[in-house]
């Protein structure tokens, strides 16, 4: 039997029928990345010794009448997650050789729950690109079309996945970094609410593994179906167990309704600082006509609704801000220089970014009070509807760009030439509240090329949208596997 597109949830029951060994999935798995993984590189760094053995030992914990949530399943971590044994480098260069002490709390629960790790998948330098490429590592293709990205900055863990290589993996996402992969490739993602999952360990190598409180940043699950993200998020759910213990359980609410007709979900497909492409603009539309045909209620406006322009400023602002806290102190200057050239008059995102890299503590306790304004606008919203609908990116997967100013670049929307980083603008829709997102494939576009969107959620109700993914996976198709990639 062919296991590689299983999922989770079928792999485990296999497993425990006694149909297939751990064994077995990891041998499949292993041998399908050495055949195919050439054309793609998804996984920089292979763990297969290691893999062999902890599938052993989780046939021989089966054996002994041992069953948890991923006993014996392959699955795959994101590179900038430390791994003891593994380097974790973030594609830095001058961190080619960084090894870990131990492991990150997320794969700590991995393990805890029985998976397997077949490896860890390639990421952008720093994390800091909507592509995967580093020095180290290479590049990372789209297994839909090989000239164009996997996204990023969980670039490789998509293209796993959409591979066949291992049944789940762990990413993160700060600027789409679940949700744009899992777009340009066709699978799920699920970023969940802002600090419901636990961070340490996801940390640049130079960097103490501290229990964080991180702003905007979260860890979550990709894989192939929306039942398998909600398998995975119940292993990754909880706090931290250095600041409350060992106990890392969370209760969180059921979703809001079991059935497609009684959700209310607001649809946009526009926003006010950047057009969407026809290709995304169409996966919109399938959802929307998904949600009407089977009686959901579907608006298409709400005056609830918090302001696009300011929260994607707002949203840049916070963003921004952080990125700049270990830069020379001369580059900083530079920057203080350039800011202070810009016109009163300049109120570009281009201009949002580079005032935001140089604020004071004032300035940024000014933007982080209008965005708790934007959080309560959110909970009005959610008193009316169950669920937002919305793009991820203005477009599918775009041509590899490696041009090393990403200022520089531009993102063609039906053929006009937009800054590279506008793109984000439908990212922060729901990481600058910090609100759940569920990233879903709707189909493709007319290149052939998948085409996903975001299913957004109240705080702390991931389920919602996650039950919501569930239902619309048999309206809209679901994950598709690309065609065998070329040797």
């Amino acid at each position: 039997m062919e296991w590689s597109f299983q999922t989770a949830e079928e792999l485990a029951a296999a497993l425990r029928a006694g149909a297939v060994s751990s064994v077995e999935l990891t041998d499949d798995a292993i041998a399908r990345i050495e055949r195919d993984d050439e054309a793609i590189n998804a996984i920089c760094v292979p763990d297969f010794n290691r893999a062999r053995a902890a599938a052993h030992h989780a046939d021989q914990a089966r054996a002994r009448g041992e069953d948890r949530p991923l006993l014996g399943i392959p699955v795959t971590v994101k590179e900038s997650y430390n791994m003891t044994g593994l380097p974790t480098t973030w594609g830095m260069p001058q961190h080619r050789d960084y090894m870990p002490v131990e492991d990150a709390v997320q794969v700590s629960r991995l393990k805890a729950a029985g998976a397997v790790v077949l490896g860890k998948t390639n990421v952008p330098l720093g994390l800091q690109d909507i592509q995967t490429f580093n020095e180290i590592h290479g590049t990372t293709n789209n297994p839909w079309d090989h000239a164009r990205t996997s996204g990023g900055s969980s670039g490789g863990s998509a293209a796993a996945l959409a591979c066949g290589f291992g049944a789940l993996s762990i990413g993160s996402d700060l600027a789409g970094s679940l949700r744009t992969p899992a777009h340009f490739c066709g699978i799920y993602a699920h970023k969940p609410t802002v600090g419901l999952a636990a961070t340490r360990g996801m940390v640049p190598p130079s960097e103490p593994a501290l229990p964080v409180d991180l702003d905007l940043a979260v860890a979550g699950p990709m894989a192939r179906t929306a039942r398998d993200l909600e398998l995975l998020l119940d292993v990754m759910a909880g706090p931290d167990p250095l600041t409350l213990g060992k106990a890392h359980t969370v209760t969180l609410p059921p979703a809001r309704h079991e059935r497609l007709g009684d959700f209310r979900v607001l649809v946009l497909d526009e926003h006010p600082l950047i057009p969407t492409g026809s290709a995304v603009r169409a996966g919109v539309h399938r959802v929307a006509d998904a949600l009407a045909g089977s009686g959901a209620r579907v608006e298409r406006h709400s005056p609830l609704l918090p302001g696009l322009t300011e929260a994607a400023t707002l949203y840049t602002q916070l963003l921004f801000s952080g990125s700049v806290a270990r830069f020379p102190v001369d580059a900083y200057e530079q920057l203080q220089t350039s800011a202070a050239g810009l016109s009163a008059d300049d109120q570009s995102l281009d201009a949002a970014r580079l005032r935001a890299m140089v604020f004071t503590h004032r300035d940024w306790l000014e933007v982080n009070n209008r965005r708790e304004n934007h959080r309560h606008g959110w909970r009005r919203l959610f008193t009316e509807f169950d669920a937002v609908v919305c793009p991820i990116t203005p477009t599918p997967a775009f041509p590899h760009d490696h041009n090393p100013n990403p200022l520089e670049r531009r993102i063609d929307i039906d053929g006009v030439a937009y800054p590279y980083f506008d793109q984000l603008v439908w990212a922060g829709v729901a990481t600058m509240p910090g609100l759940p997102a569920t990233a879903i494939p709707t189909g493709r576009s007319p290149e052939g090329l998948p085409v996903g969107v975001q299913l957004i959620g109240p705080m702390f109700e991931d389920r919602t949208p996650l039950r919501l993914a569930e239902l619309l996976e048999h309206q809209t198709g679901g994950f598709q596997a690309p065609a065998r990639p070329a040797a």
